[in-house]
């Protein structure tokens, strides 16, 4: 909400509201998160569907996972249907690429932009959600881990197309599940390098994406990262 009071309601320069609020982010959790330091907690119940869940190698891939897992499914094809099948999207997506347009068409391109953004930052937050409710039945300052970064390269991974950002983050996740079983089987790597692989695994990802791009061929919003002040 305070991003969108910075860059919507007051123009202000996206990138470096961005790196503001993310190091304010960091003293603010770690201020009020101090109580919750070293409070261990019932990690979030798994799914048990008597038949579905014990079915081999699949049961617990399909029927066994958290509730933030299938929401996470839902919100993808949610928001996939939202931008490729609804007015709304379609609108949100004119906004995108070029606000001066729809503005003097009459769309309430800031209104848009705050829904927008107020829409982003709530998935950010289940996503930290369920790092300590699921992931690590616990807080810690700082447990994020830079993945705050990945998403972000995620999305110009997959070309803004939501189901492309889910392929990604399968990708990423993958690359830290290898890495945690790499380092349970004793391979004698550095448990440095290891941890490194997910990210490492992005940036080849990003990299052969930029190779195969067309030239020219950049998907991106035309009007990403671009203030907006009506003239009346």
């Amino acid at each position: 909400g305070l991003f969108a009071i910075l860059t919507v309601g007051l123009a202000a320069n996206q990138v470096a509201s961005g790196l503001a609020l993310t190091i304010l982010g960091l003293g603010l959790s770690g201020l009020v998160g101090t109580g919750y330091v070293g409070m261990k907690r019932d990690p979030a119940p798994h799914l048990h569907l008597a038949g579905l869940s014990d079915l081999p190698l699949v049961g617990d891939l399909l029927f066994g996972q958290d509730a933030f897992v299938y929401v996470a499914v839902a919100l993808v094809l949610g928001v996939w249907w939202f931008l490729g099948r609804s007015r709304a999207g379609l609108v949100l997506r004119a906004i995108g690429d070029d606000h001066t347009a729809t503005h003097a068409l009459g769309l309430p391109v800031r209104k848009v932009r705050v829904l927008a953004v107020l829409f982003g930052g709530a998935c950010a937050g289940l996503a930290g959600a369920y790092l300590s409710l699921a992931y690590t039945p616990f807080w810690s300052p700082g447990m994020t881990a830079g993945r705050g970064w990945i998403a972000l390269a995620l999305v110009v991974f997959a070309s803004w197309r939501p189901l492309r950002v889910a392929a990604g983050a399968l990708l990423f996740g993958g690359a830290t599940v290898l890495q945690l079983h790499a380092q349970a089987a004793g391979l004698g790597l550095p448990g440095q390098a290891l941890s490194a692989l997910p990210y490492v695994a992005t940036i080849l990802a990003l990299v052969l994406l930029s190779l195969g791009r067309r030239q020219g061929g950049s998907l991106a919003p035309a009007a990403l990262g671009r203030e907006f002040t009506p003239h009346r």
